[in-house]
């Protein structure tokens, strides 16, 4: 599917206004492409410059951040924050902490987020933010005086009914602490619903970890269900092994799956009879080390440095580390080994070759805008908490995501049918999210 001329002269020229920003333009370009099929059968969509003013983000913050390491150290960081839609309600988002984050990056993470976010059903706009700053190496003491500085400014950039951040890459329950109580000193308030990701002492939902990990188990038990499949007798590969690589399989072992790799910065452990939770656990999440410690402990297992996961056969893959991390040859790979389903778990993971190659080959595809959004949907049940000062369970937070995800799926494959392309779930979701904020934005008028 190509872009029609229409649509090709709206991405030339965001091209050309939001130079050397690669990421976006290929966030830009997917949804332009799924969308086709509604922009011909509804041409009025076009009207009153939808596309142009969808593509156009309302507001772009960047702003230095000075702080002092352990030794006294001054150093220099720059922080963004885009707010790219509140058609549908305040910019909802999380914030990445990471050496190579730059505004392009957080562009096209918030553009993702409106089709994301108008899909949960939960009345939240789309917003994405953070740093170049990477917390990796830093002292708890050196954290936390970045997220006080960062704070300090973005303090007049958010609240419960403007603007509402929460955790991604290198922004976990510490950073989110930090920021929070930094907020609460500057604005002597305890707006429990400006932050989200919140310990629970704090005001958090539980489950909120679990949630993007979680989310996307749940959509790819639904993907399927439809084909009448299930977990039962299925391998499966993760990539990551963070937060949100770390839920999904637990959620995958928990459900009847075997998931048998997953990965690092560094390479690949493979694990033949099934990874090992606690160990993982160990490696990753208390004592944040590294995946090639694992076959120290099981000498049956396998570690690849510098390799990919997707070189396992796998009945099932889930990429939840980061954007464009499973290119072309690694489509081929798990196509020839027989991949029934891929749910992404990270934002854009699949890059636009790997989508046609799984297209072609009838493999079924969870797109990250559907298949992750159980994160920002739990972030946005925080909020609704916090609304209303209540505590949720666990079980009825796990319980209204798997029924959250599970909407979300039955709205993308339904609209991939009405739209006459049957079984594709990245055009349905890009289709669905795209007409409910234009309808949004078509009754605001023109803003």
């Amino acid at each position: 599917m190509a872009l029609d001329q229409a649509s090709r002269e709206a991405y030339e020229e965001i091209v050309r206004k939001n130079p050397a920003e690669p990421e976006f333009h290929q966030a830009v370009f997917e949804v332009l492409e799924a969308i086709r099929p509604a922009l011909q059968r509804d041409p009025d969509l076009r009207d009153a410059a939808m596309l142009e003013r969808l593509c156009e983000p309302e507001r772009q913050v960047m702003f230095r951040v000075v702080w002092t390491d352990d030794a006294g150290a001054v150093h220099v960081n720059r922080g963004f924050r885009v707010g790219f839609s509140s058609a549908l309600g305040p910019y909802k988002g999380g914030l990445r902490f990471r050496g190579d984050v730059t505004l392009g990056t957080v562009k096209f993470l918030a553009f993702e987020q409106i089709f994301k976010n108008a899909l949960t059903g939960l009345g939240i706009g789309a917003g994405k933010g953070g740093s170049d700053f990477d917390p990796a190496g830093r002292s708890d003491a050196e954290i936390m005086r970045f997220c006080q500085a960062f704070m300090t400014e973005l303090v007049r950039h958010i609240g419960p009914e403007t603007d509402v951040p929460a955790g991604d890459i290198g922004v976990g329950g510490r950073e989110i602490g930090y920021l929070f109580g930094q907020y609460k000193r500057l604005t002597n308030r305890y707006d429990a619903g400006t932050i989200t990701g919140k310990n629970p002492v704090l005001g958090g939902i539980p489950a909120r970890p679990e949630a993007t990990g979680y989310g996307t188990v749940y959509f790819l038990e639904a993907m399927l269900g439809a084909r009448d499949d299930s977990f039962s007798g299925r391998t499966a590969v993760v990539s990551g092994s963070g937060n949100v690589a770390y839920h999904a399989i637990a959620k995958l072992k928990e459900l009847g799956a075997k998931p048998v790799a997953c990965s690092d910065s560094g390479g690949y452990v493979h694990d033949p009879r099934g990874i090992d939770l606690d160990l993982l656990h160990d490696l990753k999440v208390a004592r944040r080390g590294r995946l090639a410690e694992y076959v120290d402990h099981v000498p049956s297992a396998k570690y690849v440095a510098d390799g990919t996961p997707w070189d396992v056969p796998c009945d099932l893959a889930l990429p939840c580390a980061t954007q464009n991390e499973l290119d072309e040859q690694s489509a081929l790979r798990l196509v020839k080994n027989n991949v029934r389903a891929v749910a992404e778990g990270a934002n854009m993971p699949c890059t636009p070759g790997s989508l046609q190659i799984f297209r072609e080959a009838g493999v079924a595809v969870g797109p990250g805008k559907a298949a992750n959004a159980g994160g920002v949907a739990v972030s946005a049940l925080e909020m609704q908490q916090n609304a209303a000062r209540e505590r949720w369970t666990f079980e009825r937070t796990d319980r209204t995501l798997r029924d959250i995800m599970t909407d979300i799926h039955r709205t993308c494959l339904e609209t991939a049918d009405e739209h006459g392309v049957a079984g594709d779930y990245v055009s349905g979701a890009n289709i669905a999210g795209f007409r409910k904020v234009v309808a949004a934005m078509d009754v605001c008028g023109y803003i």
